[in-house]
């Protein structure tokens, strides 16, 4: 892309990871600078201000300088930067990271309602559960290559088990854990404290077993119950469950 291809740069919004806005300017200001690069008419733009303030929750702090924002308001503050002048495709680089839940539901809110106003969004973050909240289509990465791609559903369909049952347990013996890792379609069992995870590679009744062989042994439980598996699940079956630098 050449430096003054402007009617191709005012249709891409980007929001790098680290913080990129100036010190000197307020909330307003800030927004006001990148959202002018891009729209000269200064109603329109006034017009797109108070959109992109309205859109990350920003309202209350308009008038703020960036070094009296929480991190999460500076995040917010970021992505209003990127995304004040409507851009058509909208790369955003892991805008959660290191932010208060609270600001992290704004956020994703925001992100979705872009979504459903008609913005292409590529978006990066190692949190599976925004993937599977906000993404249509994925594309795991690791090492610099393409493990897997397709709908969340497609991606869950690569993972080997099939069924994961969480047991709050009362109290288990090593020798029933042993025995419940030899039931056939049983693949992996972890206990840790009163949580008994048992996942199972395929089968049906899965949980209507574990709970007959759990009584059959007079084992205590306050709460059970099945899940299919996660897109976590799958990212760590494609990429590896070892720590990463």
């Amino acid at each position: 892309m050449k430096p003054d291809a402007y009617d191709i740069k005012a249709k891409l919004g980007v929001v790098f990871q680290d913080i990129a806005v100036f010190e000197e300017l307020t909330v307003q200001e800030n927004i006001d600078y990148f959202c002018g690069l891009y729209i000269k008419d200064k109603k329109k733009r006034k017009q797109y201000i108070e959109e992109a303030i309205e859109l990350v929750g920003l309202k209350e702090f308009r008038k703020f300088h960036p070094k009296k924002l929480s991190g999460g308001l500076l995040r917010r503050l970021n992505i209003a930067c990127g995304i004040a002048h409507k851009p058509k495709l909208i790369f955003l680089d892991e805008p959660t990271v290191a932010v208060d839940p609270q600001s992290r539901n704004n956020i994703l809110d925001g992100i979705k309602k872009l979504r459903d106003e008609g913005a292409t969004i590529i978006y990066t973050t190692h949190y599976m559960e925004e993937v599977e909240n906000i993404c249509d289509r994925v594309i795991i990465l690791d090492k610099g290559k393409v493990l897997a791609r397709g709908t969340i559903d497609e991606l869950k369909e690569l993972a080997k088990i099939e069924e994961k049952v969480t047991v709050e347990i009362n109290g288990i013996e090593e020798r029933q854990v042993e025995k419940i890792k030899e039931i056939e379609q049983v693949d992996e069992v972890i206990h840790n404290g009163n949580i008994l995870i048992v996942t199972y590679k395929k089968g049906k009744n899965n949980l209507v077993n574990l709970m007959e062989y759990l009584k059959k042994e007079n084992i205590k439980y306050n709460k059970i119950y099945s899940e299919r598996p996660t897109l976590n699940d799958v990212f760590l079956e494609l990429t590896g469950k070892e720590l990463r630098d």
